[in-house]
């Protein structure tokens, strides 16, 4: 099965020591990174990344943030890019090739500060991008005055995905699906959702996945009290007649789609189940239909109305944005509104995650099914390959 999970792309970028997007991806991030900074009227830029979480600093650097960095950006420079800790700087400076790495010193602030400094930085020019610390703010504002957040911009820029892009977050998607292959395969009563979380693990690691997620939840049909899967595992035991439902992102590097399943353990599913699972397919197809350019954030909610006309409601987001970040559209279905609907509007090669977690009303039964998907004008890209529907396991 791995050798049909992977194109002769993602075969090339798992071969590689450290793969790489070409100099024209590059080239295209930095020139939409400083058309948000001359929206912005800025001159530089602050991006902070810390914990595996380094947005645009991963964007623009290949550098998978371990502990934290700082990346200053600035037109007509040379990113500097201050690393955090001293024995991470030899490998950022072998993945970051476009950028001066240096160590953070004691303070990556103070090293940023010192870097815009040397560069010329003057007051109310300066722009600041992800996370920062309240204390990092006012350190670089008792110099540069209020700091212009573009983070917004970025999460703008991360809503559309290059062709090059969607290969990598589909060779992410596929890392998904070989957990989800594992799962099938391996999962028998007397495991734990502990034991789950390393059936996943170990279905992707030889081949460079890093986990996202990878939230369970383990109930009996005849006696549910958690319907969606959990984020941190417990030591239930899977036994005969029990629903195991799932949520999964694997990563190659930063790059992942999110695949929902449910399992049932050596039986068919009760009424109540088939109900529950019946509802969220028809909600999944329904609005998957609409993931074509010009469909509104209202029409999506309301193809997803088979959900209460059932007697059911959801728990989870109903349908986000994703790659880059948690990003828009984020819906709820109609009994369980988010705020009022955006006039968000859909365009092509958004990546979105479409994942119906139908509930019952007292919250004690629900199933999980979902994937992500790319609008098309056509209809919607698949990334994952792994079979919808109900798996019954052995």
């Amino acid at each position: 099965m791995t050798s049909s999970l992977f194109s002769s792309e993602h075969r090339a970028l798992l071969a590689a020591e450290y793969p790489r997007f070409s100099g024209d991806e590059l080239t295209r991030r930095r020139r939409a990174i400083e058309e948000v900074m001359a929206i912005g009227d800025v001159d530089h830029l602050v991006v902070h990344g810390i914990g595996g979480r380094g947005g645009a600093v991963g964007w623009l650097t290949h550098w998978v943030v371990t502990n934290e960095a700082h990346l200053v950006v600035s037109s007509g420079e040379r990113d500097a890019l201050y690393v955090q800790y001293y024995n991470h700087v030899p490998l950022a400076r072998h993945i970051a090739r476009e950028a001066n790495v240096s160590w953070g010193g004691s303070s990556t602030v103070i090293a940023s500060l010192d870097e815009l400094r040397r560069r010329g930085a003057r007051r109310g020019r300066v722009g600041v991008m992800g996370p920062l610390p309240f204390t990092y703010a006012r350190v670089l504002e008792q110099d540069y005055g209020p700091l212009v957040d573009l983070s917004p911009g970025y999460a703008r820029l991360r809503l559309i995905k290059s062709e090059e892009e969607l290969v990598w977050f589909e060779l992410g998607a596929r890392l998904g699906d070989l957990a989800i292959a594992a799962l099938t395969d391996e999962v028998v009563p007397g495991l734990d959702e502990r034991d789950l979380g390393a059936i996943v693990e170990g279905a992707y690691l030889g081949h460079g996945g890093v986990n996202g997620i990878h939230y369970f939840s383990v109930n009996a049909m005849d006696d549910p009290h958690y319907c969606v899967p959990r984020q941190h595992p417990s030591s239930r035991v899977v036994r005969v007649g029990d629903v195991i439902t799932t949520e999964i992102t694997a990563n190659f590097f930063e790059y992942g789609g999110q695949v929902l399943r449910t399992f049932v353990v050596g039986e068919d599913l009760d009424a109540l189940y088939q109900s529950l699972h019946d509802a969220a397919v028809t909600a999944f197809d329904a609005i998957s239909a609409l993931l074509i350019p010009g469909t509104t954030a209202a029409q999506l909610v309301d193809a997803s109305r088979t959900i209460e006309e059932n007697g059911f409601t959801t728990l989870d987001d109903l349908v986000h944005g994703y790659g880059g970040g948690y990003l828009a559209p984020v819906l709820g279905s109609s009994s369980r509104h988010l705020g009022a609907t955006s006039d968000f509007v859909l365009s092509s090669d958004m990546m979105l995650v479409v994942q119906p977690n139908v509930v019952t009303t007292d919250y004690r039964a629900g199933v999980q099914t979902g994937e992500c998907l790319v609008v098309a004008p056509g209809g919607p890209r698949r990334l994952h390959v792994a079979p919808r529907g109900v798996t019954r396991l052995a």
